[in-house]
């Protein structure tokens, strides 16, 4: 590892890179007691009592209200927008039409130059082209009907089927576009045993139960956006590049997100706007988009369609492998959704083939959202591997085990850790998996046929830079700052608990300052990589204050406990607040090394499903659920089956609810509100059991923990899918699952 201390006066910084493993971490004495345990969130009396302010909800004086407006057609050029009867309504300030300026496409997180802007050309129904501001909310609503967009239409891709064979393969992403090994088409030809079906999944909205907002207002030459985001820094040079000002002229408070699930990594189209209203009128202006338009124009989960192709020996284990998706997105955006992304290390085959191609589609953006690539793609490919261990006559589970890598298949090196098997075995255990009948539609209770399924689940775990101050004060408290966000993952609740271990502090002796751009940058929530790559920095800053106070203390650091306020060494007791004197800081610093080429680093898991289908109507039932899941070292173990139930409900509605419907004269978003755009509800969800198994990686980083928020989903409505299966006999590979798709071939009443 690449460990470096600078000493600047009284505050230091602590830097990590991780080039070797980290098999050392203060956690692990667990002196405090608050690592690991479930916990509750420190922020939560503030959420259930209302307190917690959320984006739109700051108090600002003489805030104007900002409505956006949209583009009534799908493709084309805009002549005019005409608003003279808009302006004309009491209570209207302006409507303003900034073609340049304003944003086209939302931006990807993680990335720092502007989005696509210049709305002047229209790619997508929906999209946003001007705004309308007025002294209230109702009367810019009220403008903002009223504004015509007088355009040229032009002709527009709207379906997806019949485009398909124009799709191009985009530039490398997230992972490469294409990669192969072998000869697959020669293991098809050979094997005993084969699978080769197409899996169709559509457009879905990440529907966070907030709305995009922001409050825009201009300070002595400084944008302060007070907005629902989930990378900060990030997001702050996206900003100050679409308004054409200094990175250091913008500045993004987010203290609480209601969710984000992707669609909130880059800046959309509101800040952008309500930044420009807020410069021409001198006045502070606040635009939250309805739930209508963020369907319109945020982000969509891009739909796919995937091939997979399977090639067994006469004992099920794998020869070959091919996993070749089709996805959509605008003409000229690069991103494509990784859906082969856990298949390249998931399952042992010789010969290998992934592809990803786009086809280019006149819908709004597609984007990243929760668990991008292994949410849809292992729906794909746990179905495949279930067609198999059926074909080959042997349980799914020993299937899985048949074909368990030694080693990465992709890239031929050693995993950091990898659990699945017991995952799976754990599993069946809890879940009674032994007791299953073997054949499909095997066991009915009266109008009900009842069946069970199993999916593995993989997640690629990662590591991004990231930063955290902390500041031990003169009464012995300590304040972690850091731009970190919490979406409704535990953030607060997790960075205190690192520190307050670390330190040997109280809980409640440990302030965490989240969400403001001003704080030292952070790698954001995103990718399932929060808690351990902030994690990471408040823990290395925290390494650098025990430093200093065994320093203080006289003593090696080695040599001294901390525990309740005090530090122990050498038969002596020291109150901390004694040793710090006026006070002192570390920042701390995390970057990936050479630990993540040198290792496959994963989070695994295994879902079980019990499911019953009425043979009358088709109506599908999830009676259970159990997730047993292996994802480092647990930091909390409440937030962290919280994130799990939540995912895995994710994993219910993308296997039987949740549809985007395109319309297919315009491209425009049909079912673009929670009536009709159908996330499961309370009624939809069974009992859901998730257990953990005890795990540390200490390859990841210094504190062994992975990410576990988007490995819930992973494989979650494969599991139910394949439930499906065994209760009906009935294969469904288009999803999600819907009553009609099941009817026509469900036995006879």
């Amino acid at each position: 590892m690449t460990l470096i201390g600078k000493v600047l006066g009284r505050e230091d910084t602590r830097s990590l890179t991780m080039n070797e493993p980290h098999p050392h971490s203060w956690l692990d004495a667990g002196t405090q007691g608050v690592i690991g345990k479930p916990l509750d969130r420190v922020e939560g009396p503030l959420k259930v009592s209302g307190k917690a302010t959320y984006a739109a909800e700051y108090p600002i004086e003489r805030l104007s209200y900002g409505v956006l407006v949209r583009a009534p057609f799908g493709s084309g050029k805009i002549r005019d927008v005409v608003a003279d009867e808009a302006r004309a309504l009491p209570g209207v300030i302006d409507v303003i039409t900034d073609y340049p300026s304003f944003i086209r496409n939302p931006q990807q997180g993680g990335v720092q130059k502007a989005p696509t802007q210049g709305v002047q050309k229209v790619d997508y129904h929906g999209e946003i082209v001007a705004i309308v501001v007025a002294e209230t909310f109702e009367a810019a609503r009220d403008a903002a009907a009223r504004v015509r967009v007088e355009h040229d239409a032009a002709e527009g891709a709207y379906v997806f089927a019949a485009h398909r064979d124009q799709a191009d393969r985009p530039p490398d992403d997230q992972m490469p576009a294409r990669s192969e090994a072998g000869d697959v088409d020669a293991a098809m030809a050979e094997a005993a045993f084969t699978v080769d079906e197409t899996y169709t999944t559509p457009s879905q909205n990440s529907a966070a139960m907030e709305p995009h907002a922001s409050i825009a207002e201009w300070q002595d030459g400084t944008l302060v956006l007070h907005g629902s985001y989930q990378m900060i820094a990030s997001d702050q040079m996206q900003l100050a590049a679409a308004l054409g000002v200094a990175k250091d002229k913008v500045r993004i408070v987010s203290r609480y997100v209601g969710g984000g699930f992707g669609s909130k990594l880059g800046i959309a189209p509101e800040s952008v706007a309500a930044a420009i209203a807020a410069k021409r009128l001198d006045r502070p202006v606040k635009v939250a988009m309805a739930r209508q338009q963020v369907f319109d124009a945020t982000v969509r989960r891009s739909n796919t369609e995937q091939r997979i192709r399977l090639a067994a020996d006469a004992t099920g284990k794998l020869t070959g492998l091919a996993h070749e998706t089709l996805a959509s997105n605008l003409p000229g955006e690069d991103y494509f959704e990784p859906a082969g992304i856990g298949t390249q290390f998931a399952y042992a085959a010789e010969n290998r083939l992934i592809d990803h191609k786009l086809v280019r589609l006149n819908w709004l953006l597609a984007g990243s959202m929760r668990a991008p690539g292994e949410a849809v793609g292992m729906l794909a490919l746990e179905a495949a591997m279930d067609e198999l261990a059926y074909k080959v006559g042997i349980d799914p589970i020993e299937l899985r085990r048949r074909n368990e890598p030694a080693t990465d298949p992709q890239e031929d090196i050693p995993f950091s850790s990898r659990l699945l098997v017991p995952c799976l075995d754990k599993g069946a255990e809890l879940f009674g998996w032994a007791d299953r009948k073997p054949s499909p539609a095997s066991d009915r209770r009266g109008e009900w046929l009842h069946g069970v399924g199993v999916a593995a689940a993989v997640r690629s775990n990662m590591l991004q830079k990231s930063s955290a101050r902390v500041e031990l004060t003169s009464d012995g408290r300590a304040i972690v700052s850091t731009d970190m966000t919490d979406i409704g993952t535990g953030t607060y609740t997790i960075l205190a608990q690192i520190a307050a271990e670390t330190l040997g502090l109280p809980l409640e002796s440990v302030t965490v300052e989240l969400g403001d751009g001003a704080a030292p940058p952070s790698a954001g929530s995103g990718g399932s990589w929060g808690a351990g790559s902030s994690g990471s920095s408040v823990y290395l800053a925290c390494d650098g204050l025990r430093e200093k106070l065994a320093k203080a203390m006289g003593v090696e650091v080695d040599a001294m406990t901390l525990k309740d306020g005090r530090a122990i060494a050498e038969n002596r007791a020291v109150a901390i607040a004694e040793l710090v004197g006026e006070g002192m800081a570390v920042t701390g610093s995390i970057a990936p090394g050479k630990q993540e080429k040198l290792h496959r680093q994963a989070s695994y898991g295994a879902h079980f499903a019990e499911v019953k289908v009425n043979v009358t109507t088709g109506e599908v039932r999830v009676e259970r659920m159990l997730g047993v899941f292996s994802a480092g070292r647990i930091l909390n173990e409440k937030t962290a089956r919280s994130q799990c139930l939540g995912g895995m409900t994710f994993g219910i509605g993308a296997a039987l609810t949740e549809e985007l419907v395109h319309d297919p004269r315009n491209g425009k978003v049909v079912n673009r509100d929670l009536g009709e755009y159908h996330v499961p509800v309370n009624a939809d969800i069974p009992q859901i059991e998730v257990a953990f198994l005890d795990e540390r990686d200490i390859h990841a980083n210094p504190i062994h923990a992975k990410g576990i928020g988007e490995l819930g989903i992973s494989g979650a409505g494969a599991a139910i899918a394949n439930a499906i299966y065994h209760a009906t006999g009935v294969r469904v590979r288009d999803y999600p699952i819907t009553c009609d798709k099941l009817l026509a071939e469900l036995p006879a009443v």
